[in-house]
Parts: structure tokens; sequence; C-alpha cells
């Protein structure tokens, strides 16, 4: 799989697209894909998703919004589904002010588009004013086809990446892994803490987690903790210990993993 900075940077032919943040690669993102890849895989085509970073509301809106899955995370997890190509595209007041006709042309031109999918609710140009609607119009001229994914939804409704942001953000993660198909996840580098965990016997791996992630609410966590390619039992400790550093404004993330008790992080 190809991970693309931006739509310049790629050259593809008679590829099949969607379009969207994609925030979390949840159930109703993956019906999308799964439908991109069957119809991209029959017709001999690449199969690609168009991103963006930072979300767009952050620049539009000028909203602190905390995604569940940043740049590289979300391009890993689409890779796992079988996507030929990701572009992660800067979105910026520069392409917010793009009509949906000059945006859609330099999709033809550097992605050779033939096929667009797109959700029920998708819009993009300046105002929005490039809906499924309008974008059909312009395949028309520009010899693209567009078909429209309905939303996915289960008993508690529409499945959207809002929801699980708020649900993570409350501690429920395993409603909101039941909505992602997936666990929610934490990843960074480990870095060194105050070690006042092995003085009492449990030990603490202290993860520097990217700032623009939900954060799950305080608490302890059951989870599973990546190393390479190990994976080992943990619990996850979320808080900003009050009792040691009351000075603390951001949580600090801490694994303890259950068989390495004695290994150096």
């Amino acid at each position: 799989m190809q991970h693309y900075r931006s739509i310049d940077a790629v050259s593809l032919k008679k590829s099949w697209l969607t379009i969207g943040v994609f925030d979390g690669v949840h159930r109703g993102h993956r019906e999308i894909i799964r439908r991109l890849i069957a119809g991209a895989q029959t017709d001999g085509a690449p199969a690609v998703v168009l991103t963006f970073d930072p979300h767009p509301a952050v620049v539009l809106g000028g909203a602190d919004v905390k995604c569940l899955t940043t740049a590289d995370e979300r391009a890993g997890l689409l890779a796992d589904l079988g996507v030929d190509a990701v572009v992660t595209h800067r979105f910026d007041r520069t392409v917010a002010g793009l009509s949906a006709a000059e945006f859609m042309t330099r999709l033809k031109a550097h992605l050779g588009l033939e096929h667009l999918l797109v959700g029920y609710d998708f819009a993009l140009g300046k105002g929005r004013e490039g809906n499924p609607a309008r974008l059909a119009e312009l395949g028309l001229e520009m010899g693209y086809l567009v078909e429209v994914v309905p939303a996915v939804s289960d008993e508690s409704g529409v499945i959207s990446s809002t929801e699980i942001r708020k649900l993570v953000a409350v501690g429920s993660v395993a409603e909101a892994a039941r909505l992602l198909g997936h666990p929610y996840t934490l990843s960074g580098p480990v870095i060194h803490g105050d070690g006042r965990g092995r003085a009492i016997g449990i030990p603490t791996a202290n993860i520097d987690y990217p700032r623009e992630k939900v954060i799950p609410a305080r608490g302890i966590y059951a989870c599973w903790a990546r190393l390479g390619e190990q994976v080992h039992a943990a619990m996850v400790n979320i808080g900003i210990n009050p009792t040691f550093t009351p000075e603390r404004q951001t949580a600090s993330v801490e694994a303890h993993l259950l068989d390495l008790q004695d290994r150096d992080l």
C-alpha cells in the first residue's frame, strides 16, 4: 500500500476513489471501503482513499477536535482492509476555498478518476456545494461515475465518528470498540516517568501519546499492549496523579504489562 502526502504526488490511471476524513475507520467507513475494493478489483483498477489532515473542522471552525486516529493510524487501518493507496492531503484555507469543479479536476488529473464512492451526507468544495448530485453532474462532464453509499446503523442509530469520540471521552471504550469494529488504541514511544510504580512493585511504561488524540476518561483499563510484534496483557492507568503531580494539566497514560514486570522498556 502506498501512502501519499499530497494529491499532487500521485499519478494513477482508472482509479476507484472514496473521499472523507474516515476518523477511526469505523464500521460505517468499512462498508464504503468494502464496496470500493470489490468494485476496483472487478474493474482491475486501484482502490484509493483520499483523506485530510488536519480535520477540516479545525480549519473551518477553529474547533479543538480530538481525533480517534492520526493520519498514519488511519492509513494503517485502511491498508489492513486492502486498499491500494491512501492520499492524506493537507487541509487548509486554500483547499477549503476550491470549488467542487476545481477540486474534482485535480483528482481527475492526478488519479485518473473513473468511479467515486461517497457517503449519503458527503459534500466537498467551497460552501459544501459538491454534494452527491453536483458531483454526479461533474462526473458526466469529466468522465467518472458516482455511487452513493447509505448510512450504516444499528440499534443505537447511525454510526458516526462524532458519537464514538464522545464514548471514548467518557470511558465507554467497549461500546466505542463495538462501533469502531476494532479496539480503540493509543500509541507512542515509552518515556521515563517518576519510577514510583517500580518502587512499589508495579512498574509502568509511560506513553508519550499524540496530543491530537481523544484520551479516555480517567481510570484504569484492561488492554492489550503491543511491542513490535509481541502482544501482552496489561492494565493502563489514565490520570493526572493529583497526589504527586497536582500541577499536571494533561493526563498521563501508564501501562503495566502483566508478564514483563522486570523488563526495562
